[in-house]
């Protein structure tokens, strides 16, 4: 086994990280500093910029641009308020009714819009005001809302579910879709009930009651909001059109949505495509990268060498499979998720399959398992989205974080060594 290509690939990446390069410019570099190994400069060059442009050239791709701009037209389009009004009247009473509403708003808001950072500003803008009016500790508001809002990209439609089938070589979107449905909602009622307790412990002030009539009226307020879900993965998973094509259908059912509720005018269009046009250019740059590394890791052997060193460690499943999720938390803490996704994928799904793991049931764990470190410093994304909106500090929301961090890993415990919770449904489907 040759360690020299791995030795140059982790060492380079993460010096250029910590000198505070760009996560994109890092990954290509080290890349090509990699392929420089086993062949000369030119050749290196052309090849990382070849497979990060052929990277790019996937139909499943066009997916991402759609969803994003979706997400854009549901933040502006008075969605967030319609939703978290439904819940209000579902859970508004109980103890810390106001972060059950933050919980359940963050996961219906997450998975219509596709976009943690979308639902972290969002929630926080809304609630966290009124959070703290009614008593709530404002780090406390903002650590529900931080872990609350991945819970959207583990419940479909998710980007980043689509950017694994692209890595795990063409796994069904559609299975996917389905199979995140039990973890992410499961994950959700584990950290309803610890706001629960929580809020019960440090006597925050009670909602008002709902009447029926109340809840019935919000509902068929935010009604058509959540029957884009239904749209979109039924549509799906029904075979009436791909993925690509679903996110098309979004782009144009929350327009019309959003000039039915009058919250986005004509005027407002050109802002909406410009801010979706760069997020996608990060995204998509960061994609590029990401699959020229892949490919450089497969051409030196380097997914091979790790799958044979830690099957040399234990063929046990459950010993294997708590290592991956310990690495993968360790490399959510310092990197984003799509790159994490399209690097770690071709690493660790030779080494789940030799054990007899669905694919399927390996991109949830693995999607689940990243999510945690978008909450996490110094790279986490959504922590410094929902800090910088309930107007406080990493160092303050930290104490209340860690009892949510638990929680979400006892939910990936869970997910990964109770295989029913994700494939039960894509078995149901026949997918």
């Amino acid at each position: 086994m040759d360690y020299l290509p791995i030795f140059v690939l982790v060492f380079s990446f993460v010096f250029f990280l910590s000198i505070g390069t760009p996560v994109a410019w890092s990954i290509s570099i080290a890349s090509l500093l990699t392929m420089l190994v086993s062949i000369p400069l030119l050749p290196s060059v052309t090849t990382v910029s070849q497979r990060m442009g052929t990277g790019l050239d996937s139909f499943a791709l066009l997916a991402i641009p759609f969803f994003i701009l979706s997400g854009q037209l549901m933040n502006k389009g008075g969605i967030a308020h319609r939703l978290i009004a439904f819940a209000k009247t579902l859970v508004g009473a109980l103890p810390g009714g106001l972060a059950l509403i933050n919980v359940i708003g963050a996961m219906l808001m997450g998975a219509i819009a596709g976009s943690a950072m979308a639902s972290a500003s969002a929630m926080g803008s809304i609630l966290g005001p009124e959070m703290e009016k009614e008593g709530y500790s404002k780090e406390f508001g903002a650590a529900v809302n931080i872990t609350s809002s991945t819970l959207g990209l583990v419940i479909p439609p998710s980007n980043v579910l689509i950017v694994y089938s692209l890595a795990s070589g063409g796994v069904s979107i559609a299975a996917l879709f389905l199979a995140g449905y039990i973890p992410g909602i499961l994950t959700g009622l584990f950290l309803m009930v610890l706001a629960y307790f929580w809020a019960k412990k440090k006597k925050y002030k009670l909602g008002e009651k709902s009447s029926l009539k109340n809840v019935v009226k919000t509902f068929f307020a935010a009604l058509p909001s959540l029957l884009l879900l239904i749209i979109v993965i039924g549509g799906i998973v029904a075979g009436v059109f791909t993925a690509t094509e679903a996110s098309a259908v979004a782009v144009l059912y929350t327009l019309i949505l959003g000039f039915v509720y009058k919250e986005i005018r004509t005027r407002d269009l050109p802002k909406i495509l410009l801010e979706s046009s760069m997020t996608t250019a990060v995204v998509m740059l960061l994609i590029g990268a990401s699959m020229s590394m892949s490919w450089v890791m497969s051409y030196e052997n380097i997914p091979q060498d790790i799958t044979t060193s830690l099957l040399s460690i234990s063929d046990n499943k459950i010993i294997i499979l708590l290592i991956i999720n310990l690495l993968l938390l360790f490399v959510g803490i310092f990197m984003d998720m799509t790159p994490a996704v399209l690097i770690f994928t071709p690493i660790f799904l030779p080494v789940v399959t030799k054990l007899g793991i669905d694919p399927v049931h390996f991109g949830i764990i693995m999607v689940l398992n990243l999510s945690i470190g978008l909450c996490t410093p110094p790279v986490g994304s959504v922590l410094f989205v929902g800090v910088g909106v309930a107007k406080t500090t990493i160092q303050k929301v930290i104490k209340p974080l860690i009892p949510l961090f638990l929680v979400m890993i006892f939910a990936l415990l869970l997910v990964t060594y109770i295989p029913a919770l994700s494939m039960w449904l894509p078995q149901l489907f026949n997918l």
